[in-house]
């Protein structure tokens, strides 16, 4: 491995063995108002931040301004001879704080449409990318690229003054939500059509001129996909590309640069990624059972050897959820009326029916149910999305939803840099033995 890195790891054992010790005899001891587990472990379950846009809820899931998906699926606006909610609508809902009427929608439907335009120097800095380059990189390549068009960062420049940086902030993030379907399109035609390119419809809607621009036309595609940037678009404000967003962007770097940040914590395998690790597995199972209708005992051994090999079953657990999350129920449902005879779909129907038991049978998972990266996969295979590494690039899409309507507001309420304090293991030892205060400057 190298010296250093070898030192390293030596190190960082000792370490890691010496914090395994500590959290076993002292992990409930309070500092300041949390634990010493939950400083170690990933601040789990510690309220440090405000997110107006959407509330989770470890019984009943995702709440977006106090409405349920169900709620969303029922009041928000949909398109002529759809059912499924506008994500224009929910962007209005989370931004505004109320239910948008059917003119909201379209208003703001056009809006995005006259803003949508993406300069050729941005498709350009796709094309300099190798054709093998990870969808998830051309697409943070193509937002910073896109930089150069932040209303923010001129008038920043210029001087604005404080009390305008929402109005800045809220043209930027409505220009980035308009032009990303386009950038997002261009770079799956580039990849996986041969460059054949497709011209936007302004007469559709965001998520249905989304469809055409990639290629999809059907209309439960164009149904699916409203769906899809419905229940991906926010999960409050602690998960890790809504945190980075808000984090980036407390230190005043414009929405391009603050989102494009996001977005490279959403490509990590154990946020966004996840989506893309479902299908491998699946594909994984049935490829080595020989079979793409594997029976119920099959699946409870395959999810047993993944179990056994150290590995986890990607699309199940939650870090806050303790219930089936309900995006998975919203995608079960739309399953079952559309495609019920899929046998990918009822793939993942009964893998949902095998896990959970097994899962709970070890003892230690608090949440053996699946989220949302669970099912989404299926769906989009069935209408012929096979190419599973754009899946976050979609979650992406969607994810600006809620990332942007909460960074509005941030900068709307006017928060302030975002700072918390860090220390040391040495410190946590003294501190533990009587030495020092844990709390300093």
């Amino acid at each position: 491995m190298g010296a250093i890195k070898d030192k390293f790891k030596a190190k960082s054992d000792v370490v890691g063995a010496e914090i395994k010790a500590m959290l076993k005899e002292h992990g409930d001891k309070k500092i300041g108002e949390v634990t010493l587990s939950q400083i170690y472990q990933g601040m789990r379950g510690i309220t440090g931040l405000v997110s107006e846009t959407s509330l989770l809820d470890a019984q009943e899931g995702i709440r977006f301004r106090g409405h349920t998906i169900p709620e969303l699926q029922e009041k928000l606006p949909k398109a002529p001879g759809g059912t499924e909610p506008l994500p224009e609508g929910l962007f209005y809902l989370m931004l505004m704080g109320e239910m948008p009427t059917d003119e909201d929608v379209a208003e703001l439907s056009s809006l995005l449409q006259r803003r949508s335009h993406v300069p050729k120097h941005v498709l350009d800095s796709i094309e300099a990318t190798p054709l093998s380059t990870h969808p998830m990189t051309q697409f943070v390549i193509a937002i910073m690229a896109l930089q150069t068009e932040s209303s923010f960062a001129k008038r920043y420049a210029e001087g604005m003054s404080k009390k305008d940086y929402w109005e800045a902030v809220f043209d930027d993030s409505l220009d980035l939500i308009a032009r990303l379907p386009r950038i997002a399109a261009y770079i799956y035609r580039r990849k996986y059509k041969f460059g054949r390119h497709i011209e936007p419809n302004g007469l559709l809607d965001w998520a249905g001129n989304f469809s055409h621009m990639m290629g999809y036309d059907n209309e439960d595609f164009k149904e699916l996909m409203r769906l899809y940037m419905t229940i991906h678009a926010d999960h409050e404000g602690g998960n890790v590309s809504a945190h980075t967003t808000h984090l980036v962007g407390s230190a005043l770097s414009d929405p391009y640069l603050a989102f494009a940040a996001g977005m490279n914590g959403l490509a990590g395998p154990l946020h966004g990624l996840a989506n893309q690790e479902v299908i491998k597995w699946i594909f994984g199972m049935t490829d080595e059972l020989g079979t793409q209708t594997p029976s119920k005992t099959q699946i409870e051994e395959y999810v047993k050897k993944t179990l056994s090999e150290g590995k986890v079953v990607p699309g199940y657990g939650h870090a806050v959820l303790r219930k089936t999350d309900p995006r998975f129920t919203a995608q079960m449902e739309f399953g079952k009326k559309h495609l019920p005879d899929d046998p990918l779909v009822n793939t993942v129907w009964n893998i949902y029916e095998a896990v959970p038991p097994i899962l709970q049978s070890l003892g230690k998972i608090k949440n053996p149910w699946p989220n949302v990266d669970a099912h989404s996969g299926a769906l989009l295979v069935h209408y012929g999305m096979v190419e599973y590494e754009f899946y976050t690039v979609l979650f992406g899409v969607s994810r600006a939803l809620g990332v942007l309507s909460s960074l509005c507001w941030d900068r709307a309420l006017g928060f302030p840099l975002e700072r918390p304090k860090s220390v040391t293991t040495e410190l946590v030892k003294s501190w533990l033995e009587g030495k020092d205060e844990i709390w300093g400057d």
